[in-house]
């Protein structure tokens, strides 16, 4: 029995490498200093990992990025707009501006990792010609096994699942895309192989979704092929995230080794195994301590599995290891000093899951360890009165059908409103957040030090809200907002003023680019317990005649963006989230604060793999959203806003959320979104994000002119809002002002063309 892994953290422990990029992209360091940076974080997370003794040791896990970008520029699938048609490897100007954009060229696509909060970017393949810019997994393996003594796994995406997640094609394109990018597959394989390389892992979680046996049939095809020109390299297929759709198939295809996820496919993996076997040829690699979530295993149950396992497939066929990547985790506990000692003893994090699975992979070579200590720590937190009070529990099982319905239907509530709000055609309005400067995080960081009072951080927040309230008079938009200067984290933020959560200090995961966050935990059961936006958004609304809108982030996506406790259905725990988030919602509406805002970007990312599991997942969530919103007055307008994730397929369960307005992206995808027949079915309100925010690129007028009239072409004028496509936070001060005033001025002009018609 042999301890894997699939990845590890690729950001530091003190996020060296958000740093870094950081630094690089900010000009204040050259292009050799970063990559000597960035080559001594990854040997040094290689040193880590051969000191806790993992056997197999994945390779070119680490990017500069994102490893499905690295994927895509490694294969030379990039975009025209970019102007490189050279040969050989790709600068990291075209590399990062694929990533993030340029003055000249919009960035590509970004969305959701499966269910997961982890964006990648979308390989674009119009009109490209795949070729093998640089053998990556090769040069990483070189790297490990000079630098750090590790003969590696090298990791690569699988073409099948890459080619899923890409754009720019048509179903019957993909058998040419296929032709096409194989020989470049066989090619990096044939040349690892030949470097010696024993095992490989090819990550295949598109295996995981629920594919018809016409693209099994297809995957057989591609493995087949790649079988024949590496015959002496072993190739692990790595699957993850759930059960595999088609086991017998899958087992079946010409590979050395099967991974298989025995915690979030446990039930469906086990039943297959134990019905339809394992064949005698291959190693089954064993996904048996949850890779993307962070409490301790039951080591005591994880061995009960095992075992059940091993009486159909035997020990010297087996690797224990993670059930996916562990990039979805923080790194270590050991930070994590101010925690009580029930939950950190109840914790694991990157370094503690491999040590778990050195452990379980120790037993049986050493028979002399002992699980008590992971059992007792377990059991000790379930029993603890936090995860334990009768009075939330109760109030989730009293929920009636009817607090789950606003009084009127749409159609009715939209008369009401209009006639309140006299809003323009086409309002104006943005997403919640204006740039977080430096200024405004050295004040929270003096308030949280003891350098400022109370007072005085409270003074510099409403100087914050007033600059801005000003700004957004002198741009014109028609709906304003009050910034969110007082909140670090859309989801921190909530988690610290409800019950239930506690905070990690250190506990930094990626979620895109270097964007770095630290998901609250929740622990126990969630309750309200005070008002928690409500002085800020009077003070912003007492500024201005125009109506400020209150901002939430929804039951859904705390829920998404936070480490969930694992003892109680995520139902129940979404459930007491929103419970807690209607009162709040309740008291902006007796504040007098009546455009409120709950949004749910992270509702899509929750979903199951498998179709067959979407209705009972969406059944909940949806309720969640209307339980928090659904208790207000019929002139009160309820907005959400939702980003990056596959729309025309979704806007039915958007519709089903009965929001007034829903604000969503359609600048980075070009505007397709926008032509697509799920979205002319849509009958409420609709705010279009007509530039990307995560861009420092000031778009042109005359192209957010361009979305707003082709729009026009599929809605009608009285359903769209006009906003930027996310938060503004992130960017700079001037151009977010300039991007601003171009989108007022888009809409003026459109406006005034709508005007003319109408005489």
């Amino acid at each position: 029995m042999n301890s894997s892994h699939l990845g590890y953290p690729r950001i530091g422990e003190n996020r060296e490498w958000k740093k870094t990029l950081e630094a690089f992209w900010a000009g204040d360091i050259e292009e050799s200093v970063f990559t000597e940076k960035m080559e001594r974080i990854r040997l040094s997370n290689l040193q880590k990992q051969k000191e806790r003794k993992i056997d197999l040791i994945p390779v070119n896990d680490f990017t500069y990025y994102d490893h499905i970008l690295d994927t895509a520029v490694m294969f030379g699938v990039i975009p025209e707009r970019y102007q490189f048609e050279e040969k050989g490897k790709v600068p990291l100007s075209v590399y990062f501006s694929m990533a993030r954009g340029n003055l000249e060229a919009v960035a590509s696509e970004m969305t959701k990792w499966f269910n997961t909060n982890y964006h990648y970017i979308v390989p674009e393949l119009t009109d490209v010609q795949p070729r093998l810019t640089e053998n990556k997994p090769l040069l990483a393996y070189r790297e490990a096994k000079e630098k750090v003594g590790i003969k590696g796994k090298p990791v690569i995406v699988g073409l099948y699942t890459f080619l899923k997640l890409s754009k720019g094609y048509k179903e019957e394109q993909l058998p040419s895309l296929i032709e096409q990018l194989l020989p470049l597959y066989e090619q990096v394989l044939q040349e690892l192989e030949q470097e010696g390389v024993e095992w490989v892992q090819i990550d295949e979680p598109i295996l995981n979704v629920s594919l018809t046996k016409a693209e099994m049939a297809t995957v057989a095809s591609i493995y087949q092929q790649l079988s024949q020109v590496v015959p002496k390299l072993k190739i692990m297929l790595q699957t993850y995230f759930d059960s595999v759709e088609h086991y017998s198939e899958v087992i079946n295809l010409p590979v050395a080794g099967i991974g298989l996820d025995f915690v979030h496919g446990l039930e469906e993996n086990l039943a297959n195994l134990q019905v339809h076997g394992f064949p005698q040829d291959k190693v089954l690699a064993v996904g048996i301590v949850d890779g993307k979530n962070i409490w301790r295993a039951n080591l005591q149950r994880k061995d009960e599995i095992i075992q059940a396992i091993m009486r159909l497939v035997p020990e010297e066929r087996l690797w224990i290891q993670p059930s996916c990547s562990l990039l979805h985790v923080p790194i270590t506990v050991e930070g994590e000093l101010h925690l009580p000692s029930e939950i950190k003893e109840a914790l694991a994090f990157a370094d503690e899951k491999l040590a778990e699975i050195h452990q379980l992979t120790a037993k049986y070579q050493s028979n002399d360890v002992d699980f008590s200590q992971s059992t007792a720590a377990v059991d000790r937190l379930n029993a603890s009165a936090c995860r334990n009070r009768s009075e939330i529990q109760r109030a989730v099982e009293e929920i009636h059908e009817e607090d789950f319905k606003r009084n009127v239907s749409y159609h009715e509530r939209k008369k009401k409103q209009q006639k309140k709000w006299s809003l323009p055609v086409l309002p104006t309005t943005t997403i919640g957040s204006f740039p977080q400067s430096a200024d405004v995080r050295k004040a929270r960081a003096n308030f949280n030090n003891g350098t400022w009072s109370k007072e005085q951080y409270e003074s510099f927040i409403n100087e914050q809200m007033k600059k801005w309230i000003d700004i957004q008079e002198e741009i014109g938009l028609d709906i304003f907002v009050h910034g969110e200067f007082e909140r670090t984290d859309m989801v921190e933020y909530f988690g610290q003023r409800l019950s239930g959560f506690v905070f990690l200090k250190r506990g930094w995961v990626q979620s895109y680019g270097s964007r770095c966050v630290r998901p609250p935990v929740i622990y126990g059961d969630v309750e309200f317990l005070e008002p928690m936006t409500v002085k800020e958004t009077i003070y912003a609304q007492s500024l201005t005649k125009k109506p400020v809108k209150g901002m939430l982030t929804g039951p859904v996506t705390i829920l998404n963006w936070s480490f969930v406790r694992d003892d109680v259905p995520r139902e129940k725990v979404c459930y007491q989230l929103a419970l807690a988030l209607r009162k709040e919602v309740e008291v902006l509406e007796a504040a007098g604060i009546e455009m409120i805002q709950v949004d749910e970007p992270a509702l899509r990312e929750g979903l199951p793999l498998k179709k067959r599991n979407w209705e009972e997942y969406l059944a909940w969530s949806v309720n969640s959203f209307l339980l928090t919103t659904s208790s207000v007055k019929d002139t009160t307008q309820i907005h959400t806003h939702m980003c990056y994730c596959d729309f025309n397929n979704f806007m039915e369960v958007i519709s089903k959320l009965d929001a007034d307005i829903i604000s969503i992206e359609t600048s980075r995808s070009h505007g397709e979104l926008i032509s697509s027949t799920g979205l002319h079915s849509y009958q409420n309100g609709i705010g279009l994000g007509v530039y990307d925010i995560h861009s420092k690129r000031v778009p042109e007028v005359a192209e957010i002119q361009g979305i707003i009239e082709k729009t026009l072409e599929f809605l009608d004028k009285e359903q769209i809002w006009i906003n930027p496509d996310c938060g503004l936070k992130t960017r700079g001060e001037q151009e977010t002002i300039q991007s601003l005033k171009n989108m007022v001025e888009a809409t003026s002009l459109i406006r005034n063309q709508l005007a003319v018609k109408s005489r």
